[in-house]
């Protein structure tokens, strides 16, 4: 895990990859997204609800401060980065006497060595701790793994992808500093003489070389003596097509990630999500987001519940927001759900979180829906029953 060379002579570790824009741009994104959303405690119902378990000691743990150090958002932050650049997000697990979680104090990948044991459970080898830690003592967050018990960082998986961006990073900052335009050849004719010593040849060429190179002499005026001529031999970078290799390394690095383009702030003319920003932007929550979401739940409802406790308790991210439009569709779907009777007024205030109004958890009853057993009952009723129903009926409808 310290570093790869890559096929494009580029060393590929932590601190040179977070050097790329779009990497760094790709792994902040999904770390802060993540850390942004509320992570909940529920307990479910006898009927079939749920409500937060503020009572529980783990709740103020995941929704608050995982450590005395850390809050929330740094806490998930971190998490997700180490799981972006690294593949695993490791934390020690404090318990109190009961085998509640009391805090979580995250560990640097790097120093966290992954044992499988006779059993066939995951130990752990961490530097500076005495002895290795079983399951119930580290919370063990995986990316995609092939042997279930590491995760695999993209920074090893992919590391010719990002090299390639990095010396192509490289090669502009280069051509900058180093470059000329008038790159080339200085042809000295046969009746001019040669240079005779070396140091000639190279004081020559230290001096077109100090007076024509670097951004500041850029389209200087070269004058050369002795029936000299200048052959230029480079291309442009138009020509030689580093602005597209730049944006091509840019794609290839949010395809790793699967990060649409314009979220690092990289337009394209084309869109493959719709005809606008917002569903590309719930692509990115459904398809990019979600799952990263989903193994954060996983993991806690493993590592920091009790097993008698997941029977009625259960950890969960809170991406409503993420998922809601703009605010015409919201109150547009609002509408059709108080219409058909699926949502009370509360229910769609809690949505908007706004606090709840007396009178608002009745639900409406749309006058033209009817049960089809009650239909079948009015067919075969009796005149004074039809009577009675009609008298229903007319006065529900006033």
């Amino acid at each position: 895990m310290s570093g790869r060379k890559t096929k494009a002579g580029m060393m590929v570790t932590t601190e040179t990859a977070l050097a790329n824009s779009a990497l760094r741009s790709c792994v902040t994104l999904l770390a802060e997204s993540i850390a942004q959303l509320p992570c909940e405690l529920y307990r479910r119902d006898e009927n079939g609800g749920r409500k937060k378990a503020t009572d529980h000691t783990l709740y103020d743990v995941i929704r608050h401060q995982p450590n005395r150090k850390d809050n929330a958002f740094e806490y998930y932050e971190q998490s997700q980065g180490s799981l972006g650049l690294e593949g695993n997000q490791f934390s020690l697990i404090e318990r109190n006497g009961a085998g509640y979680v009391t805090e979580l104090l995250p560990i640097n990948p790097k120093k966290v060595s992954v044992l499988k044991g006779p059993d066939l459970m995951p130990y752990y080898d961490i530097q500076g701790i005495d002895g290795i830690l079983p399951m119930r003592m580290v919370h063990h967050i995986r990316a995609f793994s092939l042997d279930g018990y590491v995760g695999l960082s993209p920074l090893q998986t992919s590391a010719d992808v990002i090299g390639l961006g990095l010396a192509t990073e490289e090669h502009a900052a280069a051509v900058f500093s180093r470059g000329t335009t008038m790159s080339g050849v200085i042809e000295r004719p046969h009746e001019a003489g040669a240079i005779k010593t070396q140091e000639g040849v190279d004081r020559l060429l230290s001096k077109f070389a100090d007076r024509h190179s670097g951004l500041s002499n850029a389209f200087s005026v070269a004058m050369l003596q002795e029936g000299m001529s200048y052959k230029p031999l480079s291309m442009d970078n138009e020509k030689a097509q580093l602005i597209a290799s730049r944006s091509f390394s840019v794609a290839e690095i949010c395809r790793l990630y699967k990060i649409p383009l314009h979220m690092v702030q990289h337009q394209d003319k084309a869109s493959s999500w719709g005809s606008g920003i917002e569903q590309m932007s719930l692509g990115f929550v459904i398809y990019t987001l979600l799952p990263w979401i989903k193994r954060h739940e996983a993991a806690m409802m493993r590592d920091l519940l009790l097993p008698e406790d997941r029977k009625s308790l259960y950890i969960e991210f809170n991406i409503s927001g993420l998922l809601r439009g703009d605010q015409k569709s919201r109150y547009e779907s609002y509408a059709i759900g108080r219409q058909w009777g699926f949502l009370s007024v509360n229910d769609i205030r809690r949505m908007e979180n706004m606090p709840p109004i007396p009178g608002g958890d009745k639900y409406l009853t749309p006058l033209n829906m009817a049960d089809s057993n009650q239909i079948q009952q009015s067919m075969n009723a009796t005149p004074e029953q039809m009577k009675e129903i009609e008298g229903i009926l007319c006065l529900a409808n006033k």
